[in-house]
């Protein structure tokens, strides 16, 4: 028999380790090519790991709780020669001399002074959570010494962690005196630990706000949205009216989603439209690709689908990424008004608000009627978009909104 490993697979563009939580098979069964073996979790979802061919479980070696990083060997299928030869599978390499396996995998880890746990075939590693594209640096004590920055790396923090620490140095310097003593009063407080899908979203929202954040708004009547809502047949959300119309208006015009890279903006090759969904301890952003060429009746499952999905965590990878704007229902809370802050790779986020009943003027019949208006709100990076500019896009989507029927 043949053993070809188990490999932890790329779960994504940005992602390099994940943890394992459920381990579905044990040594001896038989599995099939394309069945899901093992269950990990991501800073994001919750996905399969699936064996590269048929055959028997030779042998697990991931840990229920422990971390791995991509590339590394999470147990063995056993095979036939000749099935493994059809395949083209090579064999696992000789596991490393236990010696030389000690030095790499059992060294004491300098940071913490643990000794790690050996796996053959495997690196373990602490869970940490890798950001969105478009790196940028945090912010937060205006100046950091070198010892500083070396004590705060040796905890994992970040600058703008010292965003509350009373600085005694000069010009209010924080200095290492300050900051140990912020830590020692720490323990004085209930702490409890941040999850990875918090940290996640933390990360994000750091980056996101080194850049100029501004945002424009408009009362929108929705009065013939919810009429054309009551009429339609597969009955989709304001949520989803707004993304359609924000696709149509940047499919009109790319530029305001765009993004700036040194002296150039960098127009989206698609109108991919992302989504705010409240999931456990965060909020996930599933993508609709292409919504400028899909009519809204023809959206309202596929939203079904990757809402649910957001909920429980388990997005596929095709699902996430790579959008150019972001739509939020902060309505659902009963808030009128917000301004939510684009992630970092995103120019844009559109916000919806709870809808109100309002006397609004009736030109025609020269008097007040009531109407349900809600507030639409515009986030935007103020370097790529001037207040003129997302005032007019606003202004379209705002149109559409009020005519539904072009949706």
């Amino acid at each position: 028999m043949r053993q070809i490993p188990i490999i932890m697979p790329q779960l994504g563009e940005s992602i390099a380790e994940a943890t394992i939580v459920n381990i579905a098979v044990s040594k001896g069964d038989a599995i099939d090519c394309g069945q899901g073996i093992i269950e990990v979790e991501t800073n994001k979802a919750v996905m399969e790991v699936t064996p590269p061919c048929a055959g028997t479980v030779g042998e697990i070696t991931a840990v229920e709780g422990q971390s791995y990083s991509v590339g590394s060997v999470l147990g063995y299928v056993e095979v036939t020669e000749e099935e493994a030869e059809r395949l083209g599978l090579a064999a696992a390499p000789p596991a490393p001399a236990a010696d030389h396996l000690a030095d790499e995998q059992g060294a004491i880890d300098e940071t913490s002074g643990r000794a790690n746990s050996p796996r053959p075939g495997s690196a373990q590693v602490q869970p940490t959570v890798r950001g969105l594209p478009v790196p940028a640096h945090a912010s937060g004590a205006s100046y950091m010494s070198p010892r500083m920055k070396a004590r705060m790396a040796e905890l994992g923090l970040h600058a703008a962690d010292l965003a509350g620490v009373a600085g005694s140095g000069a010009a209010g310097r924080v200095t290492i005196d300050d900051f140990e003593k912020f830590l020692e009063g720490l323990e004085h407080h209930r702490v409890t630990p941040a999850s990875s899908m918090r940290v996640a979203v933390a990360d994000a929202m750091r980056r996101s706000w080194t850049r100029p954040i501004a945002a424009v708004a408009k009362p929108v009547v929705l009065d013939p949205l919810l009429a054309h809502r009551k009429q339609a047949a597969s009955k989709p959300g304001p949520a989803l009216y707004a993304l359609r119309a924000l696709g149509i208006a940047l499919a009109e015009n790319s530029a305001p989603a765009g993004r700036l890279v040194g002296d150039r903006i960098v127009h989206p090759a698609s109108i991919d439209v992302g989504f705010a969904v409240e999931a456990e301890d965060g909020v996930l952003v599933p993508v609709l690709r292409n919504v400028d060429a899909s009519p809204l009746a023809a959206l309202v499952d596929r939203y079904n689908e990757l809402v649910e999905l957001a909920r429980q965590r388990r997005l596929p990878g095709n699902a996430t990424g790579g959008s150019i704007a972001t739509v939020t229902n902060f309505g659902t809370f009963g808030l009128t008004w917000a301004t939510p802050i684009p992630l970092p790779e995103q120019t844009l986020v559109l916000g919806l608000g709870a809808g109100k009943i309002v006397p609004h003027w009736n030109a025609e019949a020269g008097r007040f009627d009531p109407a349900t208006e809600a507030n639409l709100t515009l986030s935007f990076d103020h370097r790529v978009l001037d207040g003129g500019a997302a005032g007019r896009l606003l202004v379209r989507v705002a149109d559409l909104l009020a005519n539904p029927e072009q949706l």
